[in-house]
């Protein structure tokens, strides 16, 4: 008998902003008539690179596009129901969950969903409360958590966008502690509900798998981190310089290791590196295909590869 398998893939898709100015957001570099030259054009061409490659993530192990997709670097509701309706994507049962997040750039976290095997039953957003030296507010992106049945499975989605290194590693890495204790406080706060709950934790965490960060997450939550193996000097999901990094990645809960009848069970986690996502030559060949690089548009999908794993019915 065949088993249902299917895909749980997470996306950094870049600043994926439309080209209306929001006066209540950051968004100037993403207009039509900015540095940048963000034009319709332009972001028609993003949104059916973007669906080709959402709907390609885990297709060749699983015969389907994702069953779950948690987004970061997205603008509103808007350009989620555009990415929805490309080309590649428009005939596929697709909805979303989304909050507007108090980032200060506007770019939010979303999770994108199969209607036809994933209910929605409950979702929400956390806060993420961090300071800067001066006492202000350093707003950041909320985590999303969607809970929802899977093949007839209840499980707990986590999207995350953890605070970046912009101003250098160790000088932001109490910023990225304080949303991992978030993060467990919520896993805990579900656990207080139901000691077995079946949890995935997603997103652009701006730490690799070995980071204090992740760590500290995983021993004290009982969570797997199946990325840890894909790092590598030749293999990340983004590249900055010569050096790559596994900021993408999805965690879960141990429980997906049992092989309960009719339940899901974890099976393979991979990077979705195709080389049509990537750079084709130049010193940067093999790194992520970019929209931009800096104010240069290159005409790319994203500065981020997708990653994903593969849950199996037993």
């Amino acid at each position: 008998m065949t088993k249902s398998l299917f895909t749980v893939a997470f996306y950094n898709l870049e600043n994926l902003f439309d080209t209306y100015d929001d006066v209540l957001t950051n968004d100037n570099d993403f207009l039509p008539d900015s540095v940048k030259r963000w034009t319709p054009k332009r972001y028609q061409n993003k949104l059916r690179k973007l669906g080709f490659a959402i709907s390609n993530i885990g297709k060749e192990e699983t015969g389907n596009p994702p069953a779950l997709i948690g987004l970061a670097e997205v603008e509103n509701n808007l350009v989620l129901d555009d990415l929805l309706n490309s080309e590649h994507l428009a005939n596929k049962p697709y909805d979303y969950v989304h909050f507007d997040s108090p980032d200060e750039r506007g770019i939010d976290v979303a999770l994108i969903y199969d209607t036809s095997v994933f209910e929605v039953e409950v979702s929400e957003v956390f806060p993420v409360h961090i300071y800067d030296d001066d006492g202000s507010i350093d707003y950041t992106r909320d985590i999303l958590l969607v809970r929802g049945i899977l093949n007839a499975e209840h499980v707990h989605i986590m999207v995350n966008h953890w605070p970046s290194r912009h101003d250098g590693e160790l000088i932001t890495e109490p910023k990225r502690l304080l949303a991992a204790e978030k993060v467990g406080e919520i896993i805990q706060q579900i656990k207080t509900e139901d000691q077995n709950a079946k949890i995935i934790v997603m997103g652009d965490f701006n730490d690799d798998p070995f980071s204090n960060s992740i760590k500290r997450l995983m021993q004290s939550n009982d969570l797997y981190n199946p990325m840890a193996t894909l790092l590598s000097d030749d293999s990340g999901t983004t590249r900055h310089f010569d050096e790559w990094n596994l900021f993408d990645q999805i965690l879960f809960s141990t429980n997906f290791f049992e092989t309960t009848p009719n339940r899901l069970s974890f099976s393979i986690a991979a990077l979705f590196d195709e080389d049509f996502l990537k750079q084709y030559r130049g010193p940067f060949k093999g790194a992520p295909f970019r929209t931009y690089v800096g104010k240069k548009y290159k005409g790319g999908y994203s500065d981020h590869f997708p990653v994903y794993i593969i849950l199996e019915e037993n």
